[in-house]
């Protein structure tokens, strides 16, 4: 809600100049006082409150009051920091700044009595439980009720018809087209039956380009040609029994100017298509090949919301009448039942709650579908905890379809200042990761990736809920989305998608006081001059702006270009910066020293750029020669840094890094890597030399153990060794690393090119990938890789076999063969064939072979063997 997180966001700046080692202005300290103890008590409030709970079509009136008090004590305090840091404002008044919060602390007073006696009126509801003691590993089956559906596809998928049918799958949003087509495409019958898959996401506003390079497994390729990609893929799928799904198709053009590029190979190919609209299905196929997805009737709603609720146990004989009339009132629509399942799975399993969903769901049975569904979400919403309502709410800015980065979502939430303190001892990303696994876990956010270690990397908005976000924040005025329809009425944030300059003018004059501004256009963002703003997430590179020097408010900034040799000539202005992220190739480029003076820099993601070493003696240093100021406490990601300088004074000042990405074209002993082995907190280490080898020499490994040595602490770790080798002892020092879960060999050679593992080492990895080696020989004997879940073998021409010793790792899934060597698919065939002998197969693998060192006879006979295992499927 917008009242909450604008508590937050002001308690968030108290805490800053509280911190700040020069903080640009000094609050009176009874005033800081009273404004933390009067937030401290709003927020505790609004933790119990939960009025309506009924659907409304606007935002409650007390919420707004609340908002609009905090929004005013941050327009004062940010007002007065603007004015002293860039001399705008003339000399500032003391007197001036203490009087203007003192009218805020009383109408805060006003507004914490009206509260109190809301409270002792019974009008609070407290049936939201912010910490639920209910299993989050209880995950929805929501291909309930859809058997006979999916039969049909696969029937159709492999029926004996020849020619290239064109499947759509039509129905309403959330009746599960996108689960019934990911659900079969992930199928091993499937899998087994095309040479190839392949997965597109279309929806309403699509670019041929990425719908063809989305097919190819490019992902958004920016260079070619429609008709090059055309092409190559019409060359790809030519003579191969393929699949390919387009999902969420909103418009027969998008058909229309790819159905070229699908070759009819008469060998039973398919295109799959989603959509909501049945005329377009008709459009695309016959009748007799559609397939409709209905709603689903009253015992399989029953059936689907019982094991969203409950997994695989039962239900409670003292809730299942309730639960009943509950999947009753959810009228058949899948999307709708989840997310109330995933409400009451993280709720008091009561018959007094129950009763209360279902008391608040029977106004909205007869309302026609669309309607009925976002305000079953909205029962949903109101019963979150009030910790994720901001964070559910934000998610709304991400554009239709768009795959989000679980990483970029959390900088945006710490940013706008979503998270106060630490949650037991855990930092404000690990806070931010736990909130989006909640909202996963209640079925309100898709998860699309998995990490390679686990955590959810990418995420997903069904369409319904994104439109749900968008309706409740411009009511509660929490941001404006700028599509030409939306009355601008939000004071804090804008989003601005591709849309006319005229609409976003017209918008950024409406909203003098943003704070955050989402940019999704080419070019340079409009009308850098909003003197309060906060945010600039730009999903396009936008170019350096001097004006952008008056942002003294600024804390997060991405994707900004630059065209100058240096970066932000007075950056120590930004008092209040904790993410910078620079794109475009900054080799010539250095970060200004100031860097080291920033405390609250989380996030610093550069193109090869310098960074400087520490300044010395600086103003801020005690009596004990501690310089403050100048360690960068907060800084957990410092990543594509050229030729970083790791010494002792340097490790002194980031001693809380977890993420750091080095580049080294120039290698010594004076870059003191050494000292890596004292940053006892790093978790994940990209570190790669690019430097080539002396004329007239073949290149040497520069690596062993004395000039390079890693922390324990690491759980990620990417070496790599253009032009050098990975040596034995190096290998070996990698190989006892406690808690390495993923572990990433590139461009390297190996010593005597080949890899001896050792027994008892990597004892908890569980990804390796090696590529663009010379490696010829691995050997593994005994027990290695215990926990090892996933091999990547990428563009390993010289590698003769892969240990067959692989076949007994008890936990390893998968094995991702890029191209190589005939020689190491043949040892592929006998891991599966070992297994085979074992009994069970838990090893898939998964080929892409474009390039390959092979005898064109033996080549043609593993082809035959590899497309004939069912345990062997083929990638584009």
């Amino acid at each position: 809600m917008a009242a909450y997180a604008a508590l937050l966001s002001l308690m968030h700046i108290i805490d800053n100049l509280r911190l700040h080692p020069r903080p640009p202005i000094n609050l009176h300290h009874k005033q800081a006082h009273f404004l933390t103890e009067k937030v401290t008590h709003l927020l505790d409030f609004l933790r119990r409150y939960n009025p309506r709970l009924g659907y409304s079509t606007e935002a409650d009136p007390l919420e707004l009051r609340i908002a609009d008090a905090a929004y005013a004590a941050e327009d004062i305090i940010e007002s007065h920091i603007v004015d002293q840091i860039t001399g705008d404002g003339g000399e500032m008044s003391f007197e001036a700044l203490y009087q203007a919060l003192d009218k805020v602390i009383q109408d805060m007073n006003l507004i914490e009595e009206e509260a109190m006696e809301i409270e002792r009126g019974l009008g609070v509801l407290d049936h939201v439980q912010e910490n639920s003691t209910y299993s989050d590993s209880k995950r929805s089956s929501s291909m309930v009720g859809v058997e006979d559906v999916k039969i049909q596809l696969m029937d159709k998928l492999t029926s004996d018809c020849r020619d290239l049918l064109i499947i759509p799958i039509a129905g309403m949003g959330g009746t599960g087209k996108t689960t019934l087509a990911r659900a079969i495409y992930q199928e091993r019958l499937i899998t087994e039956h095309f040479d190839t898959c392949a997965w597109a996401t279309i929806s309403q506003e699509y670019s041929v380009t990425q719908i063809l390079a989305e097919i190819l497994g490019l992902g958004n390729d920016q260079h070619s040609s429609v008709g090059e990609l055309g092409e190559k893929l019409h060359k790809h799928l030519f003579g191969r029994r393929y699949l390919v799904v387009m999902d969420d198709m909103w418009d027969i053009q998008a058909w229309d100017r790819v159905r070229v590029y699908f070759p009819n190979n008469k060998n039973g190919s398919r295109v799959v298509v989603t959509t909501r609209l049945s005329n377009l299905a008709s459009d695309l196929s016959s009748k007799s090949s559609s397939l409709e997805m209905g709603l689903l009737d009253e015992a399989h709603s029953w059936d689907l919301l019982s094991k969203t609720v409950f997994a695989e146990e039962s239900c409670p004989l003292h809730l299942e009448e309730i639960g009943k009339r509950i999947a009753k009132s959810c009228k058949g629509l899948p999307l709708s039942i989840v997310v109330i399942g995933g409400l009451l799975s993280k709720s008091e399993h009561t018959s007094e709650f129950w009763e209360y969903i279902e008391k608040n769901l029977s106004p909205i049975v007869n309302l026609e579908d669309d309607e009925r569904c976002l305000k079953i979400l909205q029962l949903s919403y109101k019963q979150l905890p009030v910790h994720l309502k901001p964070c559910f709410l934000y998610m709304g800015i991400f554009s239709e379809d768009e795959v989000i980065h679980a990483s970029r979502v959390v900088r945006l939430w710490i940013a706008e200042g979503f998270f106060i303190k630490p949650v037991s001892g855990k930092s404000s990303k690990e806070v931010g990761k736990m909130y989006v696994k909640e909202l996963a876990d209640r079925n309100l956010v898709l998860v699309h990736k998995i990490g390679s270690i686990g955590g959810i990397k990418e995420c997903k908005m069904h369409d319904l809920l994104r439109d749900f976000c968008l309706r409740e924040a411009r009511k509660e005025r929490f941001y404006s989305f700028v599509d030409g329809e939306d009355e601008t009425n939000a004071r804090r944030g804008i989003v601005i998608p591709t849309t006319s300059m005229e609409e976003v003018e017209h918008a950024l004059q409406s909203m003098p006081q943003t704070r955050s501004l989402i940019w999704g256009q080419d070019g340079k963002p409009p009308s850098l001059r909003l003197r309060w703003l906060r945010i600039i997430q730009s999903t396009k590179p936008f170019v350096y702006q001097e004006t952008m020097l008056q942002l003294v408010n600024l804390r997060h900034v991405t994707d900004v270009s630059l065209e100058e040799e240096s970066v932000f000539p007075s950056m120590q202005r930004f008092w209040n910066l904790e993410t910078l992220i620079i794109k475009g190739n900054g080799s010539k480029f250095s970060l200004p020293a100031e860097i080291w003076c920033m405390p609250h820099m989380r996030h610093i993601q550069v193109k090869y750029v310098h960074l400087p070493d520490p300044p010395v003696g600086h103003a801020a240093a005690d009596d004990n020669g501690d310089d403050g100021g100048c360690v960068l406490q907060n800084l957990h990601s410092l990543k594509r840094i050229t030729n970083f300088k790791c010494s002792e004074d340097v490790v002194k000042r980031i001693p809380n890094i977890k993420k750091l990405g080095v580049y080294y074209n120039e290698f010594d002993e004076r870059l003191q890597v050494e000292n890596l082995v004292s940053l006892d907190k790093l978790e994940s280490l990209k570190f790669v030399i690019f430097q080539p080898p002396p004329k007239g020499t073949e290149g040497v490994s520069r690596m062993d153990g004395q000039s390079l040595n890693f922390p324990h602490s690491l759980k990620k770790l990417t070496l790599g060794l253009h032009y050098s080798k990975f040596s034995q002892q190096v290998l070996g020092m990698i190989g006892v690393l406690p808690h390495l879960e993923k572990l990433r060999l590139d461009s390297g050679s190996f010593e005597e090119r080949k890899w001896e593992t050792v027994e008892g080492q990597f004892s908890r990895l569980k990804f390796l990938e090696i590529s663009r080696s010379t490696i010829v020989e691995w050997k593994m004997e005994g027990s290695h890789f215990p926990r090892l879940e996933k091999l990547v073998l990428r563009r390993l021409y010289y590698m003769q076999e892969i240990p067959l010793e692989v076949a007994e790792i008890p936990t390893l899934g998968s094995i991702y063969f890029v191209f190589g060597h005939t020689h190491a698919l043949n040892s592929l065939l006998k891991i599966v064939e070992m297994q085979e002998l074992y009994g069970d197969v838990s090893i898939r693998i998964l080929l892409r072979l474009k390039y390959i060192v092979q005898c064109a006879d033996e080549c043609s006979e593993l082809m035959k063997q590899c497309r004939n295992s069912p345990y062997i499927r083929f990638e584009v």
